[in-house]
């Protein structure tokens, strides 16, 4: 009976090896980086462009609704909406509205605007109003934990109603603003106290301790006014009514002026926007370093709260990007060059020692001149003193032919100013070689001093260079007094042998180049 083979035991061709190279380790993990520098980039734009109370965002947290409302008010031409704070273009019969600041204003240009006439109001909760708040005497409290009245079951979506000006023991009726108001609907906002101001809207506690959340006040000719919660005229809190009516009550407020005022315009102002200009005047000189000073501090708060700007963000992803792209490709066309084994490697000057190690030492850009120096003099000391042993005075006491058995050549160190004395006393070189030798000597003792004493010596090239010069020229003179040709450092006298340390001329020339 014939049974089928099973499939694992079934002969199958090995498989063809495939052309394509799988990307290596590197490779994936230089892409992945990339990959998650550009997301992170995204997020952080989108996050960056996600921002509330922007009078042109028609999201629930915007507040194009507002700027509609005004618009229909008081007509497009008075609604004004600005980047920048300009004091300069703002006069005595316009209102300022500014929604969440996020940097402090300048209360003393606030202050002469609002004397002259100008009406300001500022709604904010958590931003940079503080300032300019305490300025008036403003202080935040906190919402009661249990009001009587709020939204979907949250007490943090309290509702404030309007607030009865009981001002010196009388009912003095409600603020113009609310005057057609019977609730505004908050949301995560705070309280205001001012023992002199007027109450606006108040939010009412189960236990009785009311909190008030909007004030007004005269300013001698202007008018301020202030609300612990911006959100109230979002576009999400617009739908309710009474947070519309509060809204065109408050623009109405700002512009609204006696008989003889006239109408002025509203200049509109959210969330972050520049400063400049002084009201009435030229900003004196004083004032303007004052406020870049400010913004700088305002911006490096800013920085340690918040984190940096999100354009710092993209570009420093950007570079990071555009480093690790030219990493990868360098890394991938990488040429590797073939490098010959130490083994075979020829060996340095500096590492074979001897005459040539020696020199090349000596000829190093690092190596002090001083010990040059040294070299010279050690050099030029043993080879005047084999030749005044090769060839000793005569019975005269002048120097003569060389004696017929010169005694041998004992290698004891001698004294550089007993050779010059006993080449002095013999008359071989001329006084002025002799005086020229001793000035050298004391430029070699003080080399030798400061090498000794490892003082940083004054001893440049140029010091070598001479010093060379005079000891070559010593030399010559010698070869020419005891008639041997070529130079004395490589040929001494009869029964000498050849020296261990290098020529002096051959050190003083690798010294000087």
């Amino acid at each position: 009976m014939h049974h089928p083979m099973p499939h694992c035991a079934t002969p199958s061709r090995p498989p063809r090896p495939s052309l394509r190279r799988r990307p290596s380790a590197r490779l994936r993990t230089c892409c992945a980086a990339v990959a998650f520098v550009a997301v992170g980039c995204g997020l952080r734009i989108g996050a960056a462009r996600a921002g509330g109370f922007e009078l042109s965002d028609e999201t629930w947290e915007g507040c194009s609704q507002l700027l509609e409302l005004a618009q229909s008010e008081l007509g497009e031409a008075r609604v004004l909406v600005r980047a920048s704070l300009d004091w300069t273009e703002l006069g005595p019969n316009d209102g300022l509205l500014l929604l969440h600041p996020e940097q402090s204003l300048d209360s003393e240009e606030a202050a002469a605007f609002m004397k002259a006439g100008g009406r300001l109001a500022v709604l904010d909760d958590y931003a940079a109003g503080d300032e300019l708040l305490s300025h008036f005497k403003i202080q935040r409290a906190s919402l009661p934990e249990r009001p009587i009245l709020y939204l979907r079951g949250n007490p943090a979506l309290p509702i404030a109603e309007p607030a009865v000006d009981t001002s010196g023991g009388r009912v003095m009726g409600l603020h113009p603003t609310v005057a057609r108001v019977d609730r505004v609907m908050l949301n995560h906002g705070t309280g205001l106290v001012h023992p002199e101001l007027t109450p606006v809207l108040e939010v009412r506690s189960v236990d009785g301790k009311d909190v008030v959340v909007a004030v007004a006040g005269q300013v001698e000719k202007g008018r301020l006014f202030a609300m612990g919660d911006p959100s109230a005229v979002i576009n999400q809190m617009l739908r309710y009514p009474g947070n519309r009516r509060f809204a065109s009550g408050l623009v109405q407020y700002l512009v609204d002026r006696d008989a003889e005022g006239g109408a002025g315009r509203l200049f509109l102002h959210v969330n972050k926007f520049e400063e400049k200009g002084a009201f009435g005047g030229t900003t004196p000189l004083r004032k303007a370093i004052d406020r870049k000073l400010k913004a700088i501090a305002e911006a490096l708060a800013e920085a340690r709260k918040d984190g940096l700007p999100w354009f710092l963000h993209v570009a420093v992803a950007a570079a990071t990007g555009l480093l690790l792209l030219l990493w990868i490709g360098r890394v991938l066309l990488r040429a590797y060059r073939n490098r010959l084994p130490r083994f075979a490697r020829p060996v340095s000057l500096l590492a074979q020692g001897g005459a040539p190690g020696r020199v090349a030492m000596l000829s190093a850009p690092t190596s002090p001149p001083a010990m040059t120096l040294l070299e010279l003099r050690s050099a030029f000391c043993e080879t005047v003193g084999e030749w005044l042993a090769a060839h000793p005075p005569d019975r005269a006491g002048t120097g003569g032919a060389p004696a017929s058995r010169p005694p041998p050549f004992v290698p004891t160190p001698v004294r550089p100013e007993v050779l010059l004395d006993e080449l002095e006393a013999r008359a071989v070189l001329d006084d002025a070689v002799v005086g020229e030798l001793r000035q050298a000597l004391v430029l070699m003792n003080e080399a030798e001093t400061a090498v000794v004493g490892g003082l940083p010596g004054r001893i440049g090239r140029g010091d070598v260079e001479r010093a060379t010069g005079v000891v070559r020229r010593a030399l010559e003179a010698l070869d020419r007094h005891f008639g041997v040709s070529g130079p004395l450092s490589r040929r001494a006298g009869p029964g000498s042998r050849r020296h261990s340390i290098p020529p002096p001329e051959l050190v003083a020339g690798r010294a000087s180049e």
